[in-house]
């Protein structure tokens, strides 16, 4: 049975993957959609419906671009080390929730527990980085306590 990490580790690597999927499909798509477009005779039409198609794929690319910078991102993760101190890759449980240093992927579910997959440029991932168990801090009004990192 694979830890907790290991498994919050592969949500992460499925929800990057859905994610470039999606952008790959979609760009697929409005590529075929402008190749179908035929010139008829109202021009304008067809170009305005080509440019618009254009700026589709090119919105399915950076969308893809940044899937890509956050599969990188997992790819430095490991899931077996522990710290003493919340770092990428540590799993931290506060009074609050519990946040899974990583991406930004959201909420994730193991065994019925909700897990927060949040990045360590994110707010709270800002928050969380180098605290100890132990260790408090306040984020929008709310009170977090470390309970334990892993």
């Amino acid at each position: 049975m694979p830890n907790i990490k290991e498994q919050l580790y592969s949500l992460c690597i499925t929800y990057v993957q859905n994610r470039m999927q999606a952008a790959e499909d979609a760009f697929r798509a409005a590529e075929q959609a402008s190749n179908d477009d035929t010139k008829s005779s109202a021009g304008d039409k067809y170009e305005t419906g080509r440019a618009m198609m254009q700026q589709e794929k090119d919105r399915n690319t950076i969308q893809l671009n940044e899937a890509g910078k956050l599969m990188v991102t997992l790819n430095l993760i490991g899931t077996k080390n522990t710290a003493d101190v919340a770092e990428t890759g540590s799993l931290v449980i506060t009074d609050n929730g519990r946040f899974y240093l990583a991406i930004s992927a959201g909420t994730l579910v193991v065994d019925g527990v909700s897990y927060f997959a949040v990045s360590a440029a994110s707010p709270i991932g800002m928050k969380l980085k180098g605290l100890k168990v132990g260790n408090g801090f306040e984020l929008n009004g709310k009170g977090y306590k470390i309970i334990q990192i892993i």
